[in-house]
C-alpha cells in the first residue's frame, strides 16, 4: 500500500510560523505569517511527527514495534496466525496468512489515511519480487537496478569477471595521491556515488559483494587510482551476475549462522576482517562483514573474537 501526503498527517508539538505564500499575502499585510497547525512537507519535525502518528496508531491496533526495527510492526493471534507490517516512509508491506485479517487492516488504516492499495506485492524499494506459488519459492531480485547502476556509471559494456576483487588484492592508504595535482584528478572521480550504489545493494540483496564493498570504503576520503580500479572490479563482477538474487522455500523453520575472517585483511591497521551470514528456511536475511577492532595475535583468537560478535 501507499500513502498518500504522509508528511500532512503529524501533529506538531512546537510552536512554529511560515511566510504567506504569494498569492495569499494581501497589501498592507506583507509583515504578517502564519502559525501552523499541522505538518507540512519540508520541516524538519515532519518525519518525525509522521511516524510517531502511525506508531500511535498501529499500537492503539494492538500492533507492537520490533525492538530491532522500529519500522516493523507485529501483532498474533489465536492459533499461531498473525500479521507484520513493513513501513518505508510512505510504502507499506502487510504480510499474513488471513486475506480477511489483512483487509480488515487495510481498513482500518484507510479511515485514518489516504492510502492507495497496490496489490499483491510485485516490487518494492527497487527489489522485484517474484513468486512460485506452487512450489512454494520466492525470489528478491535487483536486476532493474543493477542494470541501471551500471549504464549510469558507464560499465555496462565492460568485460564480466567471475571475482568481487583481483587475487591477492591489497588496498592501503599509501596507494592514496601525495601531490596535489594526483587529488585534484581523483576529485572528478564519482567514487562515493558508485560506492553509495554498491552499498544499497549490497544491504537489500548481494551479501556476497559485502567484503569487497568494504574493503573500498575504507578510502572513500582519500581515494587513490587503485582504489578507483578496484571499485571498477566490482562493477564488472555485477555486469557478470545481474540476476543473482536471494531465493527462498517453504524448508524447515530453522536458524542457521555462518561465520569466517581473513586475517590480517587491512594492510594499514593489521585488523582481521570478520563476516557472518544468518539463514532462515534455507534463505538468506542477515549478513555483515566488517573489521575487527583490535589485533587479535592468533587466528585462534580472532576466530573466536569473530564468533563472539556473530552471536
Amino acid at each position: 500500500m501507499d500513502i498518500k501526503k504522509k508528511f500532512l498527517h503529524g501533529d506538531l508539538e512546537e510552536e512554529i510560523y511560515m511566510q504567506e505564500p504569494e498569492e495569499f499575502v494581501k497589501k498592507g499585510q506583507e509583515n504578517l505569517v502564519c502559525r501552523l497547525r499541522k505538518s507540512l512537507n519540508g520541516l524538519k519535525q515532519a518525519p518525525r511527527q509522521w511516524y510517531r502518528k502511525f506508531n500511535s496508531l498501529m499500537i492503539d491496533h494492538g500492533y507492537h514495534k520490533m525492538q530491532v526495527d522500529h519500522y516493523v510492526f507485529v501483532t498474533k493471534f489465536d492459533k499461531g496466525d498473525f500479521l507484520i507490517l513493513l513501513l518505508y516512509v510512505d510504502d507499506m508491506m502487510i504480510v499474513g496468512r488471513d486475506p480477511k485479517k489483512i483487509g480488515s487492516l487495510k481498513e482500518a488504516l484507510t479511515k485514518s489515511f489516504t492510502m492507495k492499495d497496490m496489490g499483491p506485492a510485485k516490487q518494492i524499494l527497487g527489489m522485484h519480487i517474484v513468486r512460485n506459488r506452487t512450489k512454494k519459492l520466492l525470489w528478491l531480485s535487483r536486476e532493474k537496478y543493477m542494470t541501471k547502476v551500471l549504464q549510469s556509471f558507464s560499465m555496462a559494456d565492460a568485460k564480466p569477471i567471475g571475482s568481487t576483487l583481483p587475487t591477492n588484492c591489497k588496498l592501503s592508504g599509501k596507494q592514496s595521491p601525495k601531490t596535489k595535482a594526483d587529488k585534484v584528478e581523483m576529485i572528478k572521480i564519482p567514487y562515493a556515488s558508485t560506492l553509495g550504489s554498491l552499498m544499497y545493494a549490497m544491504v537489500c540483496t548481494r551479501p556476497d559483494i559485502g567484503y569487497a564493498v568494504g574493503v573500498v570504503s575504507r578510502f572513500m576520503s582519500n581515494l587513490g587510482r587503485e582504489h578507483w580500479a578496484a571499485v571498477k572490479w566490482i562493477l564488472r563482477y555485477l555486469n557478470s551476475t545481474p540476476i543473482v538474487c536471494l531465493w527462498f522455500n517453504s524448508g524447515k523453520p530453522l536458524l542457521e549462522g555462518f561465520t569466517d575472517l581473513y586475517m590480517p585483511a587491512d594492510v594499514d591497521t593489521s585488523w582481521s576482517t570478520y563476516g557472518y551470514v544468518m539463514t532462515y528456511v534455507g534463505g538468506v536475511v542477515s549478513w555483515q562483514s566488517r573489521l575487527q577492532k583490535s589485533v587479535a595475535l592468533s587466528t585462534t583468537e580472532a576466530e573466536y573474537m569473530a564468533v563472539v560478535k556473530t552471536s
